[in-house]
């Protein structure tokens, strides 16, 4: 059904809205794309052709996830963008934002619209991110206003991160007058070169190159200090791991520059220390931790320092995972568990308020990149809608997994937390059971 002339109250849950300052039972009532109203239980002035029964779930905005890889185009073996955007519908997610390290990299406006295209299939909105130098390579920058003017709503070199001093101070300057912000994977390559875990007791005692915090921290003290030197400049930190850098980030902030960064689950929930022998489902970059930057970004979600939770999925086939640990590929696939590990380490196990929890997944993101008219339920804005059981127990079976890949170090967890239905521009694109 087309989402014109279509209307859907969602009725008898408890609405958090965290932009809106929204955190009651309320009743929400969807028309043509649109959120038509918002009010108290049985209170709407509109009809509705469908109805959907929320009592004893959370009704929020509709999830946004800053940082997920969709392999498109040239990996399509690991992922897809229907069946990345089918595993995102599955997480909660009604937006993701879509990262240029594929093959060829997405550094033109030509790629960024391709993206973009019906045929491709997407479940929910896909926001693409394109690349801030041509291939990646990072000399010279790609035309910031033509990628925006196709669509585009950030610029990084993700997996790839800008070391050039001359040249990450001339991207901060011309997407300052743009207000387009730019993402930086934030790890000094030049001393983590064949480095595959932390640098701990860990990789000491598998026999690992490992890399130190310090290779991260370095480069987000510098980012930071070059972003302070352009009125406007948007710097965010991806996947942000060890508390060094969580303080380079405060000190940005508390001198008011537009400095934001993201954490993913598995870096609030696991340690260096939990990784099983040579396991390359707990590979991925930035590594696994040690326990003490651990407690640092669960202190910094709790206080306000990080902006988001981004999962950072990361799908890989099975023959570049099933191998040895040093060769292996970096990342894990995360959007169908993030809810939930957050809910059941962050809540339950941290005390964060769950209305703490539904902000790092929607208003926190769009203070990120700009997504009008997302990230909250107020009259006129978009649709989208994630609607979740707090409560409800489950196992993760990867296997199960709507992605084509299954590469989780959670397989077989069991979990606090879940969705039960995804609503994107007022149309159900995923249902529990």
């Amino acid at each position: 059904m087309n989402k014109e002339n279509h209307s859907l109250l969602v009725k008898g849950g408890h609405v958090i809205d965290p932009a809106a300052k929204i955190n009651a039972p309320m009743d929400v009532l969807l028309r043509d794309g649109t959120v038509a109203e918002i009010a108290l239980p049985g209170k709407t002035r509109g009809k509705a052709v469908e109805k959907f029964d929320a009592r004893g779930l959370i009704v929020a905005p509709g999830f946004i996830d800053l940082h997920v890889h969709l392999r498109e185009p040239g990996q399509s073996y690991k992922e897809t963008i229907a069946t990345g955007t089918a595993a995102a519908a599955a997480g909660g997610f009604t937006s993701v934002c879509c990262m240029p390290n594929t093959q060829p990299v997405v550094d033109s406006a030509e790629w960024v619209h391709w993206l973009q295209q019906p045929d491709r299939g997407a479940l929910v909105n896909v926001f693409p991110i394109a690349a801030a130098t041509k291939a990646s390579k990072g000399a010279s920058l790609t035309d910031f206003r033509a990628l925006q003017r196709a669509g585009a709503v950030a610029v990084t070199d993700d997996g790839k991160p800008i070391l050039n001093d001359d040249v990450m101070r001339e991207a901060l300057r011309v997407a300052s007058e743009l207000n387009l912000p730019v993402i930086q994977h934030a790890e000094d390559t030049r001393v983590t070169a064949n480095c595959s875990m932390h640098d701990g007791p860990t990789a000491f005692r598998l026999g690992l190159h490992g890399m130190n915090a310090a290779a991260e921290a370095s480069v987000v003290e510098r980012d930071v200090h070059l972003a302070q030197q352009f009125h406007g400049a948007r710097l965010h930190v991806a996947h942000i791991s060890t508390a060094e850098a969580l303080k380079a980030v405060r000190k940005g902030k508390r001198n008011k520059s537009r400095v934001t960064c993201e954490v993913t689950p598995h870096h609030f929930v696991l340690a260096d220390s939990d990784m099983r022998d040579y396991d390359a489902n707990f590979k991925m970059n930035p590594p696994l931790r040690s326990k003490a930057d651990r407690e640092a970004v669960l202190s910094a979600l709790a206080d306000g320092t990080i902006d988001a939770i981004a999962t950072d999925h990361a799908p890989h086939a099975l023959h570049e995972k099933i191998i040895e640990f040093e060769r292996a590929a970096f990342g894990i696939i995360g959007l169908e568990t993030a809810l939930a590990l957050a809910i059941t380490r962050l809540h339950q196990q941290e005390k964060i308020p769950l209305a703490r929890i539904v902000e790092l997944f929607t208003a926190g993101p769009v203070r990120v990149v700009d997504l009008r008219g997302r990230g909250t339920l107020t009259q006129g804005s978009h649709a989208d809608v994630t609607i979740f059981d707090p409560k409800k127990r489950w196992t993760y079976d990867a296997a199960k997994s709507h992605s084509k890949s299954h590469n989780s170090p959670f397989d077989g967890w069991p979990l606090t937390g879940k969705v039960v239905a995804t609503i994107v521009a007022g149309q159900v694109v995923y249902r529990a059971g």
